[in-house]
């Protein structure tokens, strides 16, 4: 795919862009967004940064929907927040009971001997479709290369499950050497690796974006841009650069899109989100299109529905 299809002039408005949405006839996937609900016994803490107040309520199947039905996004997949099993099984009772709610992303103890216990509780139920930790926010930079935790990756390897990478720009090295190590592992890179778009930083993060895209079994998620912008000022042109560059390596076919929903709120809507991607991707063709906001999504989490 030669960039110039991906790259142009920054253009229709995002109620245009849902009118093609629809006339394209394909089923859209929202790849990445998140719920929780406070009496639950799960670690909010983090909720309790007075930075994050506006998000420190409870967000539910229900309050999702309707930005779906604004967007004309049709299904979403949840990505954990938890490093407890209970939350894998709380949510996967929600998508039991939620047709739209396609997937969960949840969570295995990767270091523990009980990994692949816990993995086979989960791995057959038909929304259980990949697993993630919390690597951000490790205290050892390289968590993700020890080896009890390349043990547990090769536990979901040899399960087939799809892992989430969910790094900042300082983690992204290892990605190469996970693309290495476990070749059969299907791997997503959350955020883009959060590069620093509020302070417009390429040179740090690009070079191992590189790295990391050549690798087949890697992809990267187009989500969680705002919110490493400046939340009160930013604009679509400073995601331009950073969206470029994944398409540019990764291609359409290994890049998917993901609200973030409700950490978004933070600086924006849902409905912001959607539209100042299909605002930052210009006039794409319908197979790139459908590539980014469904085929990925579906391959690489192996959504049938």
């Amino acid at each position: 795919m030669a960039l110039r299809r991906i790259r142009g002039r920054i253009g229709s408005s995002s109620t245009t862009d849902y009118v093609i949405c629809r006339r394209l006839h394909y089923i859209m996937i929202d790849a990445h967004q998140h719920f929780w609900q406070l009496s639950q016994p799960f670690d909010y803490e983090w909720l309790d940064n007075p930075a994050l107040t506006v998000i420190r309520r409870d967000y539910l199947p229900t309050d999702l929907k309707p930005h779906l039905e604004a967007t004309g996004v049709k299904k979403s997949i949840f990505v954990q927040t938890q490093h407890n099993l209970e939350e894998n099984r709380w949510v996967l009772g929600m998508a039991e009971q939620t047709d739209w709610l396609v997937g969960v992303v949840g969570w295995v103890d990767l270091a523990s001997d009980a990994c692949e216990e816990q993995l086979l509780e989960f791995k057959d139920h038909p929304k259980f479709v990949g697993v993630r930790h919390v690597t951000q926010d490790e205290p050892d930079e390289d968590f993700i290369i020890r080896p009890e935790i390349l043990r547990g990756l090769k536990i979901l390897e040899e399960h087939s499950v799809p892992f989430d990478l969910l790094f900042y720009v300082q983690h992204l090295k290892h990605a190469g050497q996970l693309g290495r190590e476990l070749p059969e592992l299907p791997m997503v890179i959350d955020h883009l690796s959060k590069p620093k778009i509020k302070a417009h930083s390429i040179d740090d993060w690009l070079p191992q974006l590189k790295s990391a895209a050549q690798h087949e079994n890697i992809y990267c998620k187009l989500s969680g841009m705002i919110t490493e912008a400046d939340w009160g000022k930013w604009k679509p042109t400073d995601l331009k650069p950073y969206v470029e560059a994944a398409l540019e390596h990764f291609g359409p076919s290994r890049c998917m899109y993901g609200s973030d929903w409700p950490v978004c709120e933070l600086a924006g809507s849902y409905e912001q989100v959607y539209g100042t991607l299909k605002e930052v991707l210009g006039p794409i063709s319908d197979d790139e299109a459908y590539e980014i906001f469904e085929g990925t999504a579906r391959r690489f989490y192996g959504i049938s529905e």
